[in-house]
């Protein structure tokens, strides 16, 4: 059995910044059925609407901004939670169908499904007898 991974993180990329602050990587899973790829990834504080994923030419970009949950002023007697946004990008080697992509994120955890295409679903072969 080959283990083979259908999609792998893309050379590392520094996230173009508009304001300043940690940027995290969240960390993945991704599913593999018949009909498409389903990665779930921990983007703990970001809402639904700060949430921006991208696909083209087989590359899947995901960027999550998490706003400060404090305001500001605030004296820590201990702080261990970062605060910062998220990026990560996939170079998907399945064929993926980009109009039916879907996403929702709830409770912190961002489940992304790729349809595969119909031309990269495996299919059974009929041998008929001669």
């Amino acid at each position: 059995m080959a283990n083979e991974t259908t999609a792998t993180p893309a050379a590392p990329e520094v996230a173009e910044r508009t304001r300043g602050g940690q940027v995290y990587r969240p960390n993945v899973d991704i599913l593999e059925t018949r009909d498409e790829l389903t990665l779930v990834a921990d983007v703990p504080g970001v809402k639904s609407d700060a949430i921006d994923i991208d696909f083209e030419d087989g590359v899947l970009t995901i960027q999550g901004k998490v706003e400060p949950r404090y305001g500001e002023k605030r004296n820590f007697v201990l702080r261990e939670y970062g605060i910062g946004d998220f990026y990560r990008t996939f170079r998907v080697s399945e064929e993926i169908d980009a109009s039916r992509i879907e996403a929702e994120c709830a409770g912190g955890v961002l489940t992304v499904h790729l349809p595969k295409a119909e031309k990269a679903k495996p299919r059974k072969i009929a041998v008929k007898t001669a």
